[in-house]
């Protein structure tokens, strides 16, 4: 059991453009941080690529300027949370990457995923998994990789390699793998919310599945073994960080914020507002197959012992997810492409500068729109525009589509929620949703905050510490090291929110929805 004195937890929050340490007081309360910004690598266009090397190096000095501000010897646990999807292919021997990591983003395995389902394996992943066959997941680039790297597959059977995300790749250096004295302890291994998205894991056997492993061609030799998110994973090796540290939760980004926060029961929904937008809703022990385009997914999983929300320790839980492809990136566009801006937190104030974007409608599907819509051919589109619009305008209909393309996510989740209602739902999974919470940089824009809430017809509720991911992981962590007997502790924790009340009429806001959706019609036509 920790004491009063040593209740601090350290999260280790690895994401695509930067990497993070932040130690959290017991109360939820940020106690220091300590932040790398991660270059991004594009060798060929389409590719995105990361230094594994580079990773681990930021986030152990990361860690030790954080525990050295806070003071180490107040923090009991250490969690991680991470970038999901990105892909790593490790030596086990030497501890070196055999190829720079594939980061989520990377498409060059369009064509393997074209090929995969014209042999008609998509409704098979579908059901197994709860994934599509897209280039977004790792399993693709896991069999880029070993197709690719001479010998990489016949080492892989023989065990010489070892596979994982972002997670286990710092877990195996923390717990050992960093050097040759400590590295034949270091734990492989991952969280079921890391597995979900490999096109690997079977969401409800929870077990790797053999089909999908033979049809991608992959060892099982390679990979991690899959555990709770909230679980003693192991101890970071001697010498690493100034004190030694029990290694209490792994948990992809998206589904620590849910877990942070405090979407642990059916119906509760967060958004995170980031580069891209991510809408994960919890449906308890039910893998709700979506019919609206939207991803089922493991969500964070207790484990060691713990409970949440009265489910057992160990018990499966499972999240509907949505993701928006461009979500703060569009204020990027604005700054970079369009010249707008000069920097990105100019652009509530010049769309507050006019009372609405004036009938413009922004489609920013640069990269195509994710779901519900899922379709790559879609193209950016600016409609309604007219002799008085102005940038002001754009401005404001480019923040305004963040919202709409959230709605449109939220729309897909009642909607399978509705069809769940028609039959036998645990859980009560019937039950729409009644509040968003709300995250990630862009959800510090309040402009933005509140024509969420008028398009939704629900509160818009933000904490006061936007830092959930993280929180998330640190969570996970007190709850498997003891810092927390159990979510009751969690749920007493003060949480200090602002909520943005809908302040449009439902005829309004069904109206600008329709503008919305008539808008994606052109972008899917252009």
């Amino acid at each position: 059991m920790t004491t009063a004195s040593s209740s601090a937890i350290l999260a280790l929050d690895q994401g695509t453009s930067s990497t993070r340490a932040i130690v959290f007081d017991r109360t939820g309360g940020v106690a220091a941080m300590a932040q790398r910004e991660l270059p991004q690598s594009y060798p060929q266009p389409g590719w995105v690529e990361h230094d594994a090397r580079r990773i681990w190096a930021d986030q152990l000095a990361t860690a030790r300027e954080a525990l050295a501000a806070a003071g180490a010897g107040r923090v009991a646990a250490l969690g991680i949370t991470n970038q999901r999807e990105t892909t790593v292919l490790w030596d086990r021997a030497s501890g070196e990457p055999l190829h720079p990591a594939i980061v989520w983003q990377d498409r060059r395995t369009a064509e393997t995923c074209a090929a995969l389902r014209a042999q008609g394996l998509e409704a098979e992943v579908r059901a197994r998994t709860g994934l599509l066959l897209n280039p977004y997941f790792s399993g693709t680039k896991l069999k880029w990789l070993l197709d690719r790297i001479p010998g990489a597959r016949a080492r892989a059977q023989r065990g010489e390699l070892a596979f994982g995300t972002i997670d286990s790749w710092l877990l195996w250096m923390l717990s050992g793998g960093a050097a040759a004295s400590t590295r034949a302890q270091a734990v492989h291994a991952t969280d079921v919310s890391n597995a979900s998205r490999t096109l690997l894991w079977n969401i409800h056997t929870r077990q790797w599945d053999d089909t999908l492993l033979r049809a991608l061609d992959i060892p099982r030799e390679l990979l991690p073994q899959v555990l709770p998110s909230s679980h003693v994973y192991g101890h970071t090796a001697p010498g690493l960080l100034p004190v030694a540290l029990p290694i209490g939760a792994l948990a992809g980004d998206q589904q620590a914020a849910l877990f942070g926060q405090g979407c642990v029961r059916p119906g509760l929904a967060k958004n995170t507002y980031g580069t891209g937008c991510f809408l994960l809703l919890h449906t308890g022990g039910t893998a709700l197959a979506s019919g609206n385009g939207l991803l089922t997914t493991a969500a964070a999983q207790i484990g060691g012992g713990a409970t949440s929300n009265g489910k057992p320790a160990g018990a499966p839980q499972y999240a509907l997810e949505g993701g928006v492809f461009v979500g703060g990136a569009v204020v990027q566009w604005l700054r970079d492409g369009l010249n707008a801006i000069s920097a990105s937190a100019e652009v509530e104030r010049l769309a507050q500068s006019v009372p609405d974007s004036g009938g413009v409608v922004f489609v920013p599907a640069f990269t195509g729109l994710g779901a519900p819509y899922w379709r790559a051919d879609a193209t950016g589109t600016i409609t309604g525009l007219t002799r008085g619009s102005t940038v002001a305008h754009v401005a404001r209909a480019a923040l305004e589509s963040i919202a709409f393309q959230s709605a449109a996510l939220l729309q897909a989740m009642n909607a399978d929620m509705r069809a769940a209602g028609t039959r036998e739902a645990p859980d009560g999974l019937q039950h729409l949703v009644t509040e968003l919470r709300v995250d990630g940089g862009a959800s510090a824009n309040d402009l933005l905050m509140q024509f969420q809430a008028d398009l939704l017809g629900i509160p818009v509720v933000r904490p006061q510490v936007l830092e959930t991911t993280a929180l998330g992981a640190a969570l996970l962590a007190g709850l498997s090291c003891g810092v927390y007997s159990g979510w009751a502790d969690i749920e007493a924790l003060p949480r200090n929110s602002r909520r943005f009340l809908p302040s449009l009429s439902a005829s309004q806001a069904a109206a600008r929805l329709q503008a919305w959706e008539h808008a994606v019609r052109k972008a899917l036509t252009a």
